[in-house]
């Protein structure tokens, strides 16, 4: 990984409302797991932070990951249902939501743009500031599409920055099983931090 990147250590259960309470608006923050309990526990910490901040919190994931994370998030004391229903938890399927605006196994720029703004617009009605967690870049990574995989992460970058929410994405370190060097790289250059 780029040596000149903020690098920090996942939040554990305790410290996770500071950690994610200190990101930026417009932070892009990856992470790269060996455990999946390591994953839902910053995920969890990063989405019921947003949803008890009164944000709205965006989770683009598998559908594993989501009925786990709503799962937690009732255990942590979060109203999933009527977070869903103001419109303070947006969840919607990774693979769904990836095939909205691919094309020929590249996502295409104007059809990411619509899909996001569109989302981000549902999002922010009520004025709310949002947190977004996304997993298809790593069902592109898992597919060993990296040129994929490195034009999405560029185009969530320049997204976030231009409209202000932060965002969390997510890599099992069982899918870097080729020489991934130069697109982890990439991958790397395309966040703020990276866990």
């Amino acid at each position: 990984m780029n040596s000149f990147l903020p690098r920090i250590k996942a939040p554990t259960s305790a410290s996770a409302q500071i950690f994610w309470g200190e990101i930026a608006p417009s932070e892009h923050v990856a992470q790269f797991y060996e455990n999946e309990n390591v994953l839902l526990d910053a995920l969890t910490g990063y989405v019921s932070g947003g949803i008890k901040a009164d944000e709205c919190a965006i989770v683009i994931a598998t559908p594993e990951h989501r009925a786990e994370l709503h799962k937690r998030l009732r255990e942590a004391g979060v109203d999933v249902w009527r977070a869903q229903t103001e419109n303070r938890y947006i969840s919607l399927d990774a693979e769904t939501t990836l095939a909205r605006f691919m094309v020929d196994r590249l996502p295409d720029e104007k059809l990411f743009t619509d899909c996001v703004a569109s989302l981000l617009q549902q999002a922010t009605a009520d004025g709310r500031r949002v947190r977004a967690f996304g997993e298809m870049v790593a069902l592109l990574w898992a597919r060993g599409e990296a040129a994929a995989t490195v034009r999405l992460e560029f185009l969530w970058q320049a997204f976030c920055q231009s409209h202000a929410f932060s965002l969390f994405c997510a890599y099992p370190k069982a899918g870097l099983t080729d020489d991934p060097t130069r697109s982890l790289a990439h991958i790397c250059a395309a966040h703020s931090r990276v866990v």
